[in-house]
């Protein structure tokens, strides 16, 4: 049975958790401020202790990287950097003293992860880095945090856009700072990158996809209550033909529980 009242950040969390397989490793930091900390940490946070909770119990939860399957639901609040002491007192099953520990992202042990940035081009590249020329910016941002090694050695990356507006999904970002599919897989190998690169893309309006051969990023679907004409006026790139697109997936009555009732009570994760 499916829902009948759900949020939007929770339509993301299901759909993240279900292409999440038993046994895997995956990978979220701490992001800070607002929109940022809740589609780069909470949301993912979310998804992946759902999907541990229902079909993928041997799941490790790589947190901030050295806080393994941290205990939910959390308290009352949530902390603000991968510094901050209530992480300390966090119950999981393990703390590490070093990054990555037993986990080697350049081995291949992590098999997903989550990022983010301020634009995203029609090829996968993600940018972080600056606006406007790389030499003269028109405004610096927060830099690459560890986005390269997410786009190259993680086997897949799930990259979270708070905002789907036509400045943040483009034709070409300004600044690479994860690789997409420049050329496609054959384009990936000859930069040397035999594996990973973003699966999916997650969005207030939709959820991408790629068509890896070709190198292009695809609508895999809308989320209810969006309209194809508000999809195409907040992207900055041509969609293509997006009529037998379908509805994004809705979460069941049973898996809203669980987030609701299990995961999240104090609702310090997803709103």
């Amino acid at each position: 049975m499916e829902a009948t009242h759900y949020s939007i950040e929770e339509l993301l969390v299901v759909n993240i958790a279900r292409t999440i397989k038993d046994d895997e490793v995956g990978f979220t930091g701490l992001a800070t401020g607002g929109a940022a900390a809740l589609y780069i940490t909470r949301i993912p946070l979310a998804a992946m202790e759902l999907a541990r909770r229902t079909h993928a119990p041997n799941l490790t939860i790589l947190f901030c990287g050295w806080c393994h399957n941290p205990e939910l639901p959390f308290p009352n609040s949530f902390p603000d950097s991968e510094f901050d002491n209530e992480l300390l007192n966090l119950r999981c099953e393990a703390q590490m003293t070093d990054y990555p520990g037993p986990w080697s992202h350049k081995r291949g042990d992590v098999d997903f992860g989550f990022g983010s940035g301020v634009q995203l081009d029609i090829e996968g590249n993600i940018n972080s880095v600056c606006i406007g020329p790389p030499d003269k910016p028109k405004v610096r941002l927060v830099g690459p945090i560890l986005l390269p090694e997410h786009m190259a050695f993680f086997g897949r990356e799930f990259i979270m856009m708070p905002r789907h507006e036509r400045r943040t999904f483009v034709e070409k970002v300004d600044h690479v700072s994860g690789v997409g599919y420049p050329g496609g897989l054959e384009g990936r190998r000859a930069l040397g990158l035999d594996r990973g690169g973003p699966e999916y893309v997650y969005t207030p309006k939709c959820i991408f996809s790629f068509d890896k051969h070709k190198g292009r990023i695809r609508v895999e679907s809308i989320h209810p209550g969006v309209s194809i004409e508000d999809l195409r006026q907040s992207t900055g790139f041509d969609l293509g033909l997006l009529q037998d697109v379908p509805k994004t997936a809705e979460p069941s009555a049973e898996e809203i529980r669980v987030l609701r009732c299990e995961i999240d009570p104090h609702r310090t994760l997803v709103p």
